[in-house]
């Protein structure tokens, strides 16, 4: 009986692995591929960045309703029904005849990806008991960390030798083939409890998330005194107040905001924030230094990246096992102090810095992220009752998608600001890199902080919990 429930559990960590990789994949996997669209659909750099803009835009707003969805409907109805928004979006997106068809694809696409994330991570609380969720969600942090390093790789490749469509007919097979074995094998695992849609919460939660991410991203292309920055900004943070305050009075809220009254919850989405910020801002500060200013090509750029990638990919079911057995603390300390060298490493880049540094450094970096990102995500959803897992996952999701998008504004925005400002000098050449390596030190000072409050992360000993996912491990 143990077996069968074991290959059952490994069926479906692969069809949700499978699935969330490519559903993360596409976050950046445009990246590289604007410029091919641009001339082949006549369109601007600005209107083409809304490719990548809308498809973490939807993202974010998906998120914190797939707690609510999560309850709703089965595993089963939901893995399915995701993937086959993803799947169909896809479709629109490879056959766009222009570019209004194209965002729409990427829109569709989206829909379905904002959800795989956090069903992934609720399905693998429930189905593994609490000294094996650090191995669980190690193969987590691996999907999380590896398929957007690898999306400016594969879309360079590809659109140097193809047309950019073939990245959207690499990933559509794949989505069907997951969809087919996932009606044959996939099992329901989470509690469905049917609460009532409240229209307002989401309308509240789409206008608030939706604006706070468009606003950041605005930030950095327009700039944060722009109209669009400053209107989108204010509609975000007083829709976001508003629904809020509706949650912490609704019986059944959509999304629960008292996740943040359990120990080391908060603790460990800041530093879940800040380690997710430096991974995508560092992913869009590098490409742009390597492209820009040292002539380096989008390919080359993208291999830059992936070494740290497969590090990453390599690492993250190992700490997880480490984390299993010593729990969080040194980990995400050590995790840390290593993020904080690497940083302070690449704020140091020249006219003469050679691809292998950059590449080296990233990658000391990404070993020290995967010690880090998934191991003080589990610490924090081992602490919370089985009822609020998918809260708790929901939660820790939407803020990351924030970070990343504030992250990118804030380091476009210090490095832009700085160029500017010294291009008016004579003492300082190279104003360019002078402003990326001033948003690597503004990385390195947040990456520090960080470390400093994961001095504040207690693990208990191996093997136990507190009373709430005690309870949680004698039911299972």
């Amino acid at each position: 009986m143990n077996k069968s429930m074991e290959k059952k559990n490994t069926s479906i960590v692969v069809l949700l692995l499978a699935g969330t990789f490519i559903a993360i994949l596409n976050q950046t996997l445009m990246i590289t591929a604007i410029p091919p669209i641009m001339d082949e659909m006549g369109i601007t750099a600005n209107s083409a960045q809304w490719l990548t803009t809308v498809f973490m835009l939807v993202n974010g707003i998906m998120i914190p309703v797939s707690a609510f969805l999560l309850e709703r409907f089965t595993t089963r109805q939901l893995f399915i029904t995701a993937m086959s928004v993803f799947a169909f979006g896809t479709l629109v997106a490879g056959i766009a005849p222009n570019f209004e068809v194209l965002l729409l694809g990427r829109i569709i696409q989206s829909s379905g990806a904002g959800v795989m994330l956090p069903l992934m991570q609720t399905v693998f609380f429930m189905i593994f008991p609490v000294h094996r969720r650090g191995a669980a969600m190690g193969l987590v942090g691996l999907v999380i960390s590896f398929a957007p390093a690898i999306g400016p790789a594969l879309s360079g490749w590809v659109t140097e030798h193809y047309s950019w469509r073939v990245l959207f007919f690499i990933i559509l097979p794949i989505a069907l083939i997951d969809i087919l074995i996932a009606s044959f094998v996939l099992r329901n695992v989470t509690e469905v409890t049917k609460p009532k849609l409240d229209v307002l919460s989401v309308i509240l939660s789409s206008f608030g998330f939706g604006g706070l991410l468009y606003g950041f991203t605005s930030a950095g292309n327009a700039g944060w005194l722009a109209i669009s920055t400053i209107l989108t900004l204010g509609i975000g943070v007083i829709s976001l107040i508003l629904f809020i305050t509706r949650q912490l009075r609704l019986a059944h809220p959509m999304l629960e905001f008292r996740v943040f009254k359990h120990a080391l919850f908060p603790q460990a989405v800041i530093i879940g924030m800040v380690t997710f910020m430096g991974l995508i801002g560092s992913e869009t500060i590098i490409p742009l230094f390597m492209q820009n200013m040292r002539e380096f090509t989008a390919l080359e750029a993208g291999l830059a990246l992936l070494p740290g990638a497969v590090i990453t990919a390599i690492l993250s079911p190992v700490t997880g096992r480490v984390f299993d057995r010593f729990g969080a603390r040194w980990l995400v300390i050590t995790g840390l102090a290593i993020i904080t060298l690497a940083s302070f490493g690449l704020s140091h880049l020249s006219p003469t810095t050679s691809f292998t540094y950059i590449m080296m450094m990233y990658s000391v970096r990404m070993f020290g992220l995967a010690m880090v990102l998934m191991p003080v995500s589990t610490a924090a959803l081992n602490r919370l009752p089985k009822k609020l897992i998918a809260h708790g996952a929901a939660m820790d999701n939407t803020m990351k998608m924030i970070a990343a998008s504030v992250g990118t504004a804030v380091l476009v925005t210090v490095m832009t600001t700085t160029e500017s400002t010294v291009q008016k000098s004579i003492d300082i050449p190279n104003p360019d890199i002078y402003g990326a390596n001033m948003a690597f030190l503004a990385l390195t000072i947040l990456s520090l902080a960080a470390f400093i409050l994961s001095f504040s992360i207690k693990d208990r000993k191996p093997g136990l919990s507190d009373k709430e996912t005690q309870g949680e491990k004698v039911e299972q």
